[in-house]
């Protein structure tokens, strides 16, 4: 059976969630990556690295493997890469334990032994904290201590790099998202030096790669991966994400290429139509150089 298995599993439901059918065959599923999938994935992963100079010689990248859809199809694009000989570098593949149901890390686990992914596991319990210290709203100190922890851990494996598996559609509502309820026009970079950890940098390999064609991969093959499996958020209100998700497809209904536009936006801004920025945390006003040409 072969459905969305994009699973939110809750603590008294993950036993029934467990995968009921069989996973293709890891080589069928290598293969897609550079075959069918060729365009959809191994172009626009390569695209990204060069274009947005990611990976260097020498470099050894902790691949952080949280068990959700969009890992998973990076972890395996890491391996094609190694394979194929494009760049000098070392890989080693990470996967935090934050307070999973032992039914969750299970299936982390044999996802990844399925898929050939050799992972270091840790454990740091990030759920447990979160939920004491940001009460009703626990994703924000989440993703910060998970950060924090994935850079500890590569530290500790000797890499310089983090890759995370954000996508195409994660730049997008990011962007819409800081407009809405921050005000500010900010995106999500394909790559970013880690402030607390001297000489790491967090790496973002999928930045081309859209959603849905990963969704339609992961189906195809009979994975199933987790999304959130957070004890704590799955208590919690909606999320934001989810809503800015659903609400670029409705206005993609009537601007078909607006996601296109959202996401060239960030790397078209006409510095001579804005009136206030930051850099390097530091204010700015176009008044600032107002009367300088004349």
């Amino acid at each position: 059976m072969k459905g969305s298995r994009i699973l939110d599993i809750k603590k008294e439901t993950c036993e029934a969630l467990m995968p009921q059918g069989e996973l293709n065959s890891p080589d069928e599923i290598e293969n897609s990556i550079i075959t069918k999938y060729r365009k959809k994935f191994w172009t626009k992963f390569i695209k990204a690295i060069k274009e947005y100079k990611l990976i260097e010689q020498g470099d050894k990248i902790a691949v952080a493997i949280s068990g959700g859809k969009d890992s998973l199809l990076m972890a395996k694009l890491f391996q094609e890469l190694q394979r194929h000989g494009i760049a000098n570098f070392d890989v080693e593949f990470i996967a935090m334990d934050p307070g999973y149901h032992p039914g969750i890390k299970e299936l982390l686990m044999k996802n990844c032994n399925h898929l050939k992914i050799p992972i270091h596991l840790f454990e740091y319990k990030v759920f447990e904290i979160a939920e004491k210290k940001a009460k009703d709203y626990p994703c924000y100190i989440c993703a910060k201590m998970r950060r924090g922890a994935l850079y500890g851990k590569a530290k500790e494996l000797g890499c310089n790099k983090v890759a995370l598996g954000h996508h195409y559609n994660d730049v997008i509502e990011t962007t819409m998202l800081n407009l809405f309820y921050t005000g500010n026009f900010k995106t999500m970079l394909p790559k970013l030096k880690a402030q607390n950890f001297e000489g790491m940098e967090l790496i973002r390999p999928l930045y081309l790669i859209v959603e849905k064609d990963i969704l339609q991969f992961t189906e195809e093959h009979g994975i199933w991966p987790l999304n959130c499996a957070c004890m704590v958020a799955s208590k919690k209100s909606g999320s934001k994400r989810e809503e800015m998700k659903e609400y670029i497809d409705e206005i993609k209904e009537r601007f078909p290429y607006v996601d296109r536009m959202i996401f060239r936006a960030g790397h078209n801004v006409n510095m001579d139509c804005i009136i206030g920025w930051q850099k390097n945390g530091e204010k700015h006003t176009y008044l600032d150089e107002y009367h300088e040409d004349e």
